[in-house]
């Protein structure tokens, strides 16, 4: 007769080597006893029989079951997150390159005769430039609106959200292009022959704000639309049921 310490680890050993029967119940390897639910289990006196395990049933109707774990994070962030990261990167270079030429343009030493003094009274250099005629103020003014319009565009890209609000995107946007403009006239107060001038951070601050309306609202929303279509057309996978020998196994690492 067994000793009662071992019969745990005997109902331990059963539980494992069991493989769910027809009518469920257990059902042993080939030279054992056949066992129902409706039956008494073999089991020493006093102790109870090992709680039966039944196997899970697969869906009807062929259903989709919600993913879970590595599938579900695949299904939401599989290409979404290599789009965004694509945009960002592109984003980034553009910006990078585009910083880089505004900095040769306003930046570098220039030989001139004469260097006016800097303007630091905000529309005075805007008003003489109107006052010249419109061909030339729309020459003058809208390169300098130009200089750093890309911004609008460049920097929200390089950011890579899709899901903000307009209102946010433009005020970030327009603060950042503002700092941009305020730092190139302050680098330009120490490099020969060029003038710091106050209309020119509000020139670029002004394009920067035009173009990122003009654009990147548009834009946004196009890409949002092209989200959700490809998200509602990827397929799902159903849910398969497992094995009785699988959930055998796995119920039975309750009795260990």
């Amino acid at each position: 007769m067994t000793p009662p310490a071992e019969w745990p680890r005997q109902r331990n050993i059963l539980c494992l080597r069991h493989v769910v029967g027809p009518q469920g119940g257990f059902a042993s390897p080939r030279g054992s006893v056949r066992t129902t639910l409706k039956g008494r289990h073999s089991h020493p006196r006093g102790r109870p029989p090992a709680p039966p395990i039944r196997p899970r049933r697969a869906q009807r109707g062929g259903t989709a079951a919600p993913a879970t774990g590595v599938l579900a994070f695949v299904q939401r962030h599989g290409s979404g997150d290599t789009a965004a990261l694509r945009m960002r990167a592109t984003g980034l270079l553009l910006l990078v390159a585009h910083l880089l030429i505004v900095g040769w343009l306003t930046l570098r030493p220039r030989t001139v005769l004469w260097v006016p003094a800097p303007n630091l009274q905000p529309l005075a250099s805007i008003s003489v430039e109107l006052a010249r005629g419109p061909w030339h103020a729309v020459q003058s003014l809208g390169g300098q609106a130009l200089l750093l319009a890309p911004l609008g565009v460049l920097l929200p890209m390089a950011a890579g959200r899709l899901y903000v609000s307009p209102l946010v995107s433009l005020t970030r946007t327009v603060f950042a292009g503002a700092m941009i403009a305020l730092a190139i006239e302050l680098l330009q107060a120490g490099v020969p022959g060029q003038v710091a001038d106050v209309d020119s951070v509000l020139l670029h601050t002004v394009g920067v704000a035009v173009v990122h309306l003009a654009v990147v609202p548009g834009a946004r929303h196009r890409l949002r639309r092209r989200e959700e279509r490809l998200r509602d057309t990827t397929p799902k996978i159903s849910r398969v049921g497992l094995t009785p020998q699988a959930d055998v196994l796995s119920g039975s690492r309750t009795y260990l």
